[in-house]
């Protein structure tokens, strides 16, 4: 394989366009073929496997070598793949295996099957989120920064707030797309929450919300209002009133512990919160009380998150374990486990990873990031590991949902956010 000099890339740019050259012997149903040439213009994701290049691909035929006395040389057949189908060459150690693996069917609107955004952050992604209408991507880092991407071609980071005026003094730990107006909400180590509009990049609010870090948030909408949900070190989960002019919470709820993570009900009537106890704590705003708890996790739970019909929640734990509990108001089981889901190893740094639901086949499938630097894939029904996502150099630390197509949005301790295509669902 040669590469030949890449399309001078834009400084900016966060991948760069290669043409490659395979050559060498191939064999089909054992019969060896002349040596032909690929020319391949591909897209190189700086994240990806050096031993795989994802491209679209146009095979030519080479110019063929004079035939000598010894051997009878036949030509390799000009087929052109199907358009919009992707590509898998291998590059092997020798040239007998680089060769055509594959064609990969394409199943969303990405402009490849993997898309790498970086360059935005100078440190860890603390969380990663599509917005309502998935066709935004909003990230937030240690470096107190948010980044803005756009969902498809061509991948555009069209904002970063924070590098001169930061909008918390502390990294920002979690946040949250407005589900009714042009916000975005962010929680910081600083003990703040702060209000963002998309539209101009501005800071509209920010409140003291916590006596320490503010390790989650939550949104839902009630009779119109938007309500948050914070989550702190202090031991309290605090509700703020996004309607409210005032700085005072308008629910207050303490647990007595660090609280890690926060998941609103379905119908807004409920929070639950996970903490440094190991237990999920089920808060019912209108009794104003915690009416039971969920349990089953030997150690500190690292996020939750509701399935979209409202019926589990998903939590993964420092532990490595990874539940999936029923919260419909009659059970079948008293423990209310489940699932069990292993695959997902924590490590040893104790990260809040965030983890997710599928959203456009109606819950089919959960994710969680790991310390592997990959991301488990379950299917929910059977419980079954369906992917094992690489292509991160550090722990990910967050995972989202395109809320339309099989899009996984992934961020991570290397400071770079992926977009995978994924196959559909078979429920679909």
């Amino acid at each position: 394989m040669r590469w030949t000099h890449p399309f001078a890339p834009a400084a900016s740019s966060v991948s760069t366009i290669w043409r490659v050259h395979v050559y060498g012997p191939s064999s089909n149903l054992g019969r060896t073929q002349a040596p032909a040439a690929w020319f391949v213009v591909c897209r190189l994701l700086p994240n990806f496997g050096s031993n795989r290049i994802y491209a679209m691909a146009d095979k030519r035929k080479a110019p063929s070598p004079p035939p000598s006395s010894a051997a009878l040389v036949k030509r390799a057949r000009g087929e052109t793949p199907p358009p919009m189908t992707q590509i898998a060459i291998s590059a092997g150690a020798s040239d007998r295996e680089k060769a055509l693996v594959r064609n990969v069917q394409r199943t969303s609107g990405l402009e490849a099957p993997i898309v790498s955004l970086a360059g935005a952050h100078s440190a860890e992604i603390m969380s990663c989120r599509f917005d309502p209408t998935g066709q935004n991507v909003a990230a937030c880092s240690a470096d107190r920064t948010i980044s803005f991407w756009r969902t498809y071609p061509p991948n555009t980071n069209y904002g970063h707030l924070g590098p001169t005026s930061p909008i918390h003094k502390g990294p920002i730990l979690d946040l949250q797309w407005s589900l009714n107006s042009p916000h975005i909400y962010t929680v910081s180590a600083d003990g703040t929450l702060a209000f963002i509009n998309v539209t101009t990049g501005e800071r509209v609010r920010r409140l003291r919300a916590h006596r320490g870090v503010v390790n989650a948030l939550d949104r839902a909408l009630t009779g119109g209002t938007e309500l948050i949900a914070t989550a702190g070190d202090d031991g309290f989960v605090r509700v703020w009133d996004v309607e409210e002019e005032g700085r005072d919470a308008v629910h207050e709820w303490e647990i007595g512990c660090p609280v890690t993570a926060i998941c609103w009900s379905a119908d807004a009537s409920q929070l639950f919160a996970g903490a440094l106890d190991n237990e999920i704590h089920v808060y019912d705003l209108r009794k104003k009380q915690e009416v039971y708890t969920l349990k089953g996790h030997t150690d500190t739970i690292a996020s939750l998150s509701l399935s979209p019909n409202g019926q589990f929640l998903l939590s993964p734990s420092f532990s490595s374990i990874t539940l999936i509990h029923d919260v419909r108001p009659f059970a079948t089981d008293a423990s209310r486990v489940h699932r069990i889901l292993q695959g997902a190893p924590a490590g040893f740094e104790n990260t809040l990873r965030r983890a997710a639901w599928s959203r456009d086949d109606g819950g089919q499938r959960v994710a969680v990031g790991g310390a592997d630097k990959t991301v488990t894939v379950w299917d929910f029904e059977s419980g079954r590991v369906l992917y094992k996502l690489p292509g991160h150099k550090g722990t990910v630390t967050s995972v989202d949902f395109h809320p339309r197509e099989p899009i996984i949005l992934t961020g991570s301790k290397d400071a770079t956010l992926l977009l995978g295509e994924l196959e559909r669902s078979l429920a679909l």
